[in-house]
């Protein structure tokens, strides 16, 4: 359709296009109800930076359960209830609300999956052709908010490495940079995100294989670099492949099981989420969870950032 053609639609048409994975009608609709959502966090927020907060958290969610709405009629009271929930748990929590919790307020249909519903459609590579706008810093505290189990402020800064209000001041750009993106973006080509995506899964299925067999090392250096610098948990920080494949091996000798739980693939950070699985004779050996972030130059790994979530937790 045509911009000229999608300004004239109803409510009813942008929705059922864009439930079809018609991007462009989406962000017309979130655009013509974006007037009336801002309202809707003012009159719970306040003149405050939490009230444009909100109706960016609740457009980012719209985006991502659009597939869930039941009633198309019902798409400007849809999202303004969004964003009067949303308001509502910034302004009341008394501590970070976990990603989880701001998804239930899009009330999705009974056993959806939000994450499967954004793969399945042409939202997934809007979204992610969006995200690349971003800057490297604000990707990622947004990749990982948004899809890793590590969406705790005080988590986010312990990985990157940065204070809590750097964090705080980083999503908040990250938020307003992206609703723009989105609407700038709704009409460009796309990169394929599933397709990334089962690229770099491959890879991560074939270094955690080959972390059980003895040739961790050579699976390494195909698509490292051979001075990768990695940050670890506790602090140190080595260069090189060595060090990796030493921990490794020397967990695999011990009995730990590595297994893959979740992969986030952009252009140029991957992030693993794996588990940790001890031996029953040691079940305190490692922390129960491992986050890998990868950054990458001309493809290739140069940097890891190594983090147990379980471990750093202090909420």
């Amino acid at each position: 359709m045509t911009t000229a053609t999608t300004g004239d639609l109803s409510d009813v048409a942008l929705v059922r296009a864009a439930q079809a994975g018609d991007v462009g009608c989406l962000g017309l609709l979130l655009a013509r109800h974006t007037a009336a959502m801002r309202a809707v966090a003012l009159s719970v927020c306040g003149h405050r930076p939490e009230a444009e907060d909100a109706v960016q958290e609740a457009s980012l969610i719209a985006l991502r359960r659009i597939g869930d709405l039941r009633d198309p009629a019902a798409v400007g009271p849809w999202l303004r209830t969004i964003v009067r929930n949303v308001g509502r748990l910034q302004f009341r929590a008394q501590r970070e609300v976990p990603v989880d919790q701001l998804e239930l307020v899009a009330s999705p249909a009974v056993g959806s999956d939000p994450e499967r519903i954004v793969e399945r459609t042409a939202h997934a590579d809007w979204l992610w052709t969006a995200m690349h706008e971003l800057s490297p810093n604000l990707r990622l505290v947004t990749m990982l908010r948004y899809f890793t189990e590590v969406t705790a402020y005080d988590q986010i800064a312990a990985l990157c490495g940065v204070p809590i209000g750097t964090v705080r001041s980083r999503l908040h750009q990250a938020r307003a940079k992206l609703t723009d993106a989105l609407l700038a973006t709704a009409d460009a080509v796309h990169d394929d995100v599933a397709v990334l995506t089962r690229r770099r899964r491959a890879e991560a299925e074939e270094m955690l294989w080959s972390g059980r067999h003895g040739s961790f090392a050579r699976t390494l250096a195909k698509t490292w670099s051979p001075a990768v610098q990695t940050w670890w948990s506790d602090g140190r920080r080595t260069n090189g492949i060595d060090p990796l494949a030493r921990t490794m091996y020397a967990d695999v000798h011990d009995g730990v099981v590595y297994r893959l739980a979740n992969i986030v693939a952009a252009r140029d950070v991957v992030i693993l989420e794996t588990d940790l699985i001890n031996p029953p004779e040691d079940p305190f050996h490692c922390p129960p969870s491992a986050v890998w972030v990868q950054s990458l130059e001309a493809d290739r790994v140069s940097r890891l950032r190594v983090f147990h979530p379980d471990r750093a937790k202090v909420r």
